[in-house]
């Protein structure tokens, strides 16, 4: 297969800055900084950015302002906000700051979820049934994570059958997109063509996002790998913020800014400005007292300050 013919002419980038990007960060960003590195997202060109979360405060308290958040934001028609949801009671709090587009999240390591959630696989797929008539009653958009579908940092490899099953059984409850995680960052490109070619006949591959760390430098690669596959959705964080507060050695997300010199730079559209992403990263990185991690961020210069 000459899997070059494959690439998609256009993809769309899930910004994950403001929710993973901020929660794994050890200071706390003021309510009104968030709301206006939110607004410069947006401003973008972004159509999908991921806000916050209604986990509980005291775990990721980062992110506790999560419904003053939203209800400063000023909706937009072609930006869907949404906000990661863990449970019943997070999926209330979000339809009650008027949040109609959610993230659910598993995993494909029992381990890593009985850590990250307090539950096995199953429990979080039976809870996902629970609250997904609420949600739909709602009309949300649903999107789900399954994370350590590469490699978990307590079990090791994690072989795309123990991954299948997982995305197959979120795929029968019809959410609207699969985001598959490297959670770590220690995936290659032939992992990536593994899973894909694994994945290809049990998903349609338009609800296929895929999420990468970057630890080990090889996120762009698995981009490219994931785009000759036709894969054309990809979360990334405005200058590479992030990581997993419960995945120990999970490095910074794919930077927003790398990921867009790479589209751009083969002719694929995004209908994102890369030149507004570094204005956004530019701010954040003031309000966070240190520089970001994008490469491609160091070669944005401001021409005045926000």
């Amino acid at each position: 297969m000459d899997l070059l013919q494959h690439i998609p002419k256009r993809v769309r980038i899930v910004e994950v800055g403001p929710r993973d990007g901020l929660q794994n960060e050890a200071m706390v960003v003021a309510t009104e900084d968030k709301v206006r590195f939110v607004e410069m997202l947006a401003d973008a060109g972004f159509a999908d950015i991921e806000v916050s979360s209604f986990v509980s405060p005291k775990r990721v308290p980062q992110l506790a302002d999560a419904s003053e958040v939203f209800a400063r934001l000023q909706p937009r028609v072609n930006v869907r906000y949404s906000a990661l949801v863990p449970n019943r009671k997070g999926l209330e709090r979000a339809l009650e700051a008027g949040v109609r587009a959610i993230a659910l999240f598993t995993a494909a390591s029992e381990t890593f979820t009985q850590k990250n959630i307090g539950m096995t696989i199953a429990e979080s797929l039976a809870g996902f049934r629970d609250l997904l008539p609420d949600a739909r009653a709602a009309r949300c958009w649903v999107r789900a994570y399954v994370s350590t579908a590469f490699v978990c940092p307590y079990e090791g490899e994690i072989p795309p059958e123990q991954v299948l099953p997982v995305v197959k059984a979120l795929d029968e409850m019809s959410v609207d997109e699969i985001s598959v995680g490297d959670t770590i960052g220690y995936a290659t490109p032939d992992d990536v063509a593994r899973l894909t070619e694994a994945l290809a006949p049990v998903l349609p591959m338009e609800k296929l996002a895929y999420h990468f760390h970057d630890t080990r430098g090889a996120a762009l690669a698995n981009v490219l790998m994931a785009l000759q596959y036709g894969i054309a959705a990809f979360d990334s964080s405005a200058g590479g913020t992030g990581g997993c507060p419960f995945a120990p050695g999970a490095a910074g997300n794919l930077a927003t800014e790398d990921l867009l010199s790479l589209l751009h730079g083969m002719g694929i559209e995004t209908g994102v400005r890369f030149e507004a992403v570094g204005a956004a990263s530019r701010f954040l990185e003031r309000k966070l007292g240190r520089a970001l991690t994008s490469k491609a961020l160091q070669t944005y210069q401001e021409d005045s300050d926000d």
